[in-house]
């Protein structure tokens, strides 16, 4: 059955619980409103929960909580945060299910095995790491890093892998949800193909949203344009490592791609890898000029001398892993936007390089090259 677009107007109890969160889809009189979507204050969201986990990490909250876990998302909701971002697939038999690697891995008589996780069926994949039956035993997880090595994949407080649904059963309401929505770069997808992804995301944040604010994001071009054009309710933004790595889709290549992608498919904002805004501070302006929210990514918003000179310099909000640590250093000037106005500044100084004017008592004064005396897996993409 296709699945009709909604929108905002047509759902009050929604339309009052994203406001304490944004405004700017559907807000005129029911008139659609393709750009000037905001957040009412700077927006901190945990990255797959309350981090993403690192197998070997020498950062032991890397291996806290599992990612990407019931758990993890309501660690998470019990701090000052307004979103948590996570990753969504759909298994073969049309369940979306959250989970951030394109492949599963286990270890069956001393081999590991990998299966591609949109080849599993829901049951499939809900077999693997803890399960919820006492007494049963999953397979065990295994994790490839970057540099190709296989790992146990373990943490300290370990938990079952979950569906978008049981998300939105189980997660506290006061939370909303960044939903990526999770595509295999090496394949180019028809429309037919991205609606047959989509459309069951769609139907799930459909029946169980409820008046929880959401937001659809997408590295994948096509299908954040695809999933704008299906639904008006929840915003739309466009995933981009902002030129860090290039790709045949030129799309993906830049910050200015990224302004044209979201123009030309009323697309509301953009989430951006922080260094591309780092080597680009004048993107940012041309964002802002063009109406559009702008989020950021990576490992430097871990560290909140990043976090605040994005914060001033009109940055709306950022996805972070260290969510309990950054949140406490920051939380004397999470404010509402109109009482921040004080404190903006441009990214840009006489010489054209990032400058901050004011700086809390964490701040020193060489900011800007702090992130490099952190752990060199804190700086890796």
């Amino acid at each position: 059955m296709a699945l009709k677009a909604g929108h905002v107007s047509d759902n009050a109890a929604l339309a009052l619980s994203s406001a304490q969160f944004f405004k700017g889809v559907n807000d005129h009189g029911g008139e659609e409103v393709k750009c000037g979507y905001e957040f009412s204050k700077f927006t901190v969201m945990g990255h797959r929960g309350c981090g993403m986990n690192m197998v070997q990490s020498s950062v032991r909250r890397m291996e806290f909580l599992k990612e990407n876990s019931i758990l993890s998302f309501n660690a998470a909701a019990k701090l000052p945060i307004d979103f948590i971002e996570f990753d969504v697939q759909v298994t073969e038999d049309g369940c979306p299910v959250i989970f951030h690697d394109g492949f599963i891995l286990t270890q069956e008589k001393g081999a590991i095995v990998e299966k591609r996780v949109t080849d599993l069926t829901v049951a499939e994949f809900l077999s693997y790491g803890p399960q919820k039956e006492l007494g049963s035993v999953g397979k065990p997880l295994f994790r490839r890093t970057k540099d190709g090595k296989i790992f146990e994949w373990k943490v300290e407080n370990d938990d079952p892998l979950c569906t978008l649904q049981e998300a939105f059963e189980k997660v506290e309401n006061s939370v909303g949800f960044n939903i990526e929505l999770k595509l295999d770069d090496q394949v180019a997808y028809t429309e037919e193909q991205l609606t047959r992804v989509l459309q069951p995301i769609l139907q799930v944040v459909n029946e169980c949203a409820k008046n929880r604010p959401i937001i659809f994001s997408s590295f994948q071009p096509d299908a954040a344009l695809l999933i704008r054009k299906l639904q008006t309710t929840y915003p739309v933004f466009f995933l981009t490592n902002g030129g860090s790595k290039i790709y045949i889709d030129i799309r993906r290549n830049s910050l200015d791609e990224a302004i044209k992608v979201c123009l030309r498919g009323g697309l509301q904002g953009i989430v951006s890898e922080v260094r591309g805004i780092f080597r680009n501070p004048g993107a940012v302006t041309r964002i802002k000029d063009s109406k559009l929210s702008l989020v950021t990514y990576g490992q430097l918003n871990n560290v909140p001398e990043v976090v605040y000179v994005q914060h001033l310099n009109g940055v709306d909000g950022v996805i972070v892993d260290l969510v309990e640590e950054v949140t406490e250093a920051i939380s004397d000037w999470i404010r509402p936007a109109e009482d921040r106005e004080e404190d903006k500044n441009s990214f840009l100084g006489e010489e054209g390089q990032m400058q901050v004017k004011t700086k809390p008592g964490f701040l020193h004064q060489q900011q800007l090259s702090l992130p490099l005396k952190l752990p060199p897996e804190l700086l890796r993409t």
